[in-house]
């Protein structure tokens, strides 16, 4: 009988891409389609005195032009801050302010540039830290009223959509029993997905009330939800469609194209609608990666044991709070990283900003905290005098102990992070060389760095599968798994082989989620697909097996418990040479007679969240999510002290699966992630004026990390098993990135000989810290 866990099977999608057969959103087009173009705003903090769209209206084609005046409704989660197109002033560069629909996509764009809007400008905030200050201008005045959809604790009055507090154990004494203390400050600016397709949506109005979507999302049944509960739809008539998305990482689970192409289709009788972003208006009117001011202070032992962390995490939200509100309160969750101590006061604050608004990122708010944490973790070590490795070894968390929250930790919920430092350890030699070497002008450093990040997901969030067999004994998986480009459906149907038997190649399932068809699932994100869904076709898979015992018992004449299956057959276990094909009754069995048992087998099943709970407001009390991730990671460059220009040599991960479902995916997984860190950390931000426009809102001047730039990946794994996930897994798919920039500071740092504190690391930041004109 074949085993599928642990096999690097290529993914179901594979050969439609690698031919060019897969369609994408932006390959949906039809003679009827109209096409939908955004007027955005050209100052970041403004009040709308009037919209004149009169010349708009006169170009042939033009079908309506809708402003925030004739939807003016606030949407968002948790806090409904947000209106889909700006009603009285303008917040953020790039905001949308009005949509025009016209019959081609050129004549709805240069519509939209003829529309005419008076501004009366207002002060701008642009920084988290500005923000906080007591006579910063306020962004949201009627912070107080908005509605609350999730936990969130917004300070009316001020800037704070959001805080959330951390106090556990004893301040006072552990700065008492702290012999070296150190300080911090970190910034982190906002910057760009950059997923290669652009945001994208279709929608139809049919004349039954029907709302058909189509849309790159990571958030099906969100988007089917928030339409119902915003436009008052009832929820069986918004029925959505997400076919393969060409990435995200975080970018596209937040609802907002899919309320302008519904408004726009309103507004022409419910014809079909498309609207897709061109890559300028996608990085700066979509939301945005979170940017981060921090100040972290850290106290410790003589002999090195971490005693008392205080933390003050600014989180740059922008001008909606949108998932910025969630990020920062999962920053406070796992605010001290993958370190035991027992005193810790932290306040993690979603701030408004005239900045584009800020949503789910790849490590949602982790790579921020733990840049912040990790620097800090150096900068201690190198006080007291001790190896950087050996420092963090010594104080890393493990079972018994508490996080930050004061859940009990053990080998389960938490893995083995001294097994991945010590695993590390080995991978670089980090015994047999120096930490720092020169040669000439050129340095060669080495920096590390340890990361954790728990799901920090709703306490009901959960999936439903079902498995339908088919005549031949193949089998139809239907769930609501958005594949973003991770493989996440491959390893799904592996799930089912290992849990069935047979062959995964005899596994089918479609690359389209589809909300009228398939079971809901929360939505893909926080590295949570595998888990929730993979646990729901597990039980789904039990449900099938139950039937085909049920029948195969009859005809086998024997009790279901006397049965096993595997192999596409269902046999006795004391003979498995006594047995039936799953083929001959998986629609049924029929006997010679004619006289026919049973039906198709379809198994389904369901799966939510278990024991966790809301945090306790005024101390963070609670469990937050099921387990955690750990791990360590390493980068070693090589830095010339002539211009400071730098190359990254060696990049490497360790991290704690679990268990690997498939080696092959996920070593692609964590590479990629590293890639993006390391992308994200050494050159990309967005570059604002003193009049908060962004300045750099094109590939030609925003930098990604480019080909023949990659350095040398190193990955290995660690399998502690999380025994409530199927097979003992934990979630990999965001964390390979959250120490890179982190690990690259650290090693920056150590070759430049100054501290490196600030994102991007860009030669001109390191000259400027050097020569302290930063």
């Amino acid at each position: 009988m074949r085993h599928s866990i642990g096999k690097s099977i290529p993914r179901k999608e594979t050969w439609e891409k690698v031919t060019g057969l897969t369609k994408y959103m932006n390959d949906v087009s039809g003679p009827e389609l109209l096409h939908v173009k955004i007027a955005i705003s050209p100052h970041a903090h403004a009040k709308i005195k009037s919209i004149d769209y009169s010349e708009a209206m006169k170009l042939p084609g033009v079908k309506a032009v809708i402003t925030g005046r004739n939807e003016p409704i606030l949407t968002g989660s948790p806090l409904a801050d947000r209106p889909p197109l700006a009603i009285d002033k303008v917040r953020y560069y790039g905001e949308p302010v009005a949509l025009v629909v016209a019959e081609q996509e050129y004549i709805a764009e240069m519509a939209a540039l003829r529309i005419k809007v008076e501004y009366e400008l207002l002060p701008v905030v642009l920084s988290p830290s500005d923000a906080f200050q007591s006579n910063a201008p306020i962004i949201h005045e009627h912070l107080a009223e908005y509605k609350r959809h999730e936990e969130a604790y917004p300070e009316p009055g001020t800037n704070i959509a959001n805080r959330t507090k951390i106090r556990k154990g004893n301040m006072a004494q552990g700065w008492k029993n702290s012999d070296h203390t150190i300080e911090v400050k970190v910034t982190i600016p906002q910057s760009d997905h950059a997923a290669m397709e652009m945001r994208c949506c279709t929608t139809q109005i049919l004349p039954d009330g029907r709302v058909i979507i189509h849309s790159a999302s990571q958030s099906p049944f969100v988007i089917r939800r928030t339409l119902s509960q915003s436009f008052h739809i009832p929820l069986h008539k918004v029925i959505v469609h997400t076919p393969l998305v060409g990435g995200s990482f975080g970018g596209k689970s937040a609802i907002q194209i899919e309320f302008l192409a519904f408004m726009a289709s309103r507004a022409v009788g419910g014809k079909a609608v498309k609207l897709v972003n061109s890559r300028e208006v996608d990085m700066i009117s979509s939301p945005v990666h979170i940017g981060l001011d921090a100040t972290i202070k850290l106290g410790c032992t003589q002999e090195g044991r971490l005693m008392a962390a205080e933390i003050l995490y600014l989180y740059d939200g922008g001008a909606y709070s949108d998932r910025g509100a969630v990020m920062s309160r999962a920053g406070a969750v796992d605010c001290t990283g993958p370190y035991r101590i027992e005193n810790v006061q932290c306040d993690s604050l979603c701030m408004y900003t005239n900045h584009p608004y800020s949503t789910s990122f790849r490590g949602f708010g982790h790579p921020e905290l733990t840049f912040a944490i990790e620097r800090a973790m150096d900068l201690l070590a190198d006080r007291v005098g001790m190896d950087p490795l050996e420092f963090r070894f010594n104080n890393a968390i493990g079972p018994g102990d508490t996080s930050p929250t004061q859940t009990l930790l053990n080998r389960s919920n938490l893995g083995d992070l001294p097994m991945c430092i010590a695993k590390l350890k080995t991978l670089l030699q980090w015994d047999d060389r120096p930490v720092r070497e020169t040669d000439g002008h050129l340095v060669k450093a080495v920096g590390v760095c340890c990361f954790w990040k728990n799901s920090d997901t709703p306490t009901d969030a959960g999936a439903g599968a079902v498995i339908a067999f088919n005549p031949d004994g193949s089998v139809n998986l239907l769930c609501g798994a958005v594949e973003i480009g991770q493989g996440t459906r491959t390893s799904l149907t592996q799930l089912l082989a290992e849990k069935l038997r047979m062959d995964d190649r005899l596994i089918h399932i479609s690359t389209d989620v589809n909300t009228e068809k398939d079971p809901y699932f929360w939505k893909t994100v926080a590295s949570r697909s595998t888990f929730l869904v993979g646990n729901a076709i597990l039980h789904a898979a039990d449900d099938a097996i139950a039937q085909l015992k049920n029948i195969a018992a009859i005809v086998l004449q024997c009790l279901p418990t006397d049965l096993d299956v595997g192999a596409g057959k269902v046999y006795l276990k004391d003979r498995p040479d006594k047995e039936i094909a799953i083929e001959n009754i998986a629609n049924g069995y029929t006997f010679p007679n004619g006289n026919t048992i049973g039906g198709q087998i379809i198994g389904r099943g369901s799966y939510a969240m278990r024991n966790l709970t809301l945090l306790d407001p005024q101390t963070g009390k609670g469990n937050p999510g099921p387990e955690w991730t750990v791990g360590a990671q390493a980068v070693e460059v090589e830095l010339d002290t002539r211009d400071y220009t730098y190359k990254i040599i060696k990049a490497a991960t360790v991290i704690d699966a679990g268990k690997v479902i498939n080696p092959g995916m996920a070593r692609s997984q964590i590479t990629g992630a590293m890639s993006m860190g390391l992308s994200f950390a050494s050159r990309e931000a967005f570059v604002f004026n003193e009049k908060g426009a962004v300045l750099n809102p094109q590939f030609r001047t925003y930098k990604l990390i480019r080909y023949g730039e990659q350095p040398t990946y190193i990955v290995d794994f660690v399998e502690t098993p999380h025994l409530e996930a199927p097979y003992g897994l934990r979630g990999i798919g965001e964390h390979a990135l959250i120490g890179m920039p982190a690990a690259l500071a650290n090693s920056l740092t150590i070759a430049a000989g100054v501290e490196l504190n600030h994102l991007p690391l860009t030669p001109e930041m390191i000259w400027g810290t050097i020569h302290d004109t930063f």
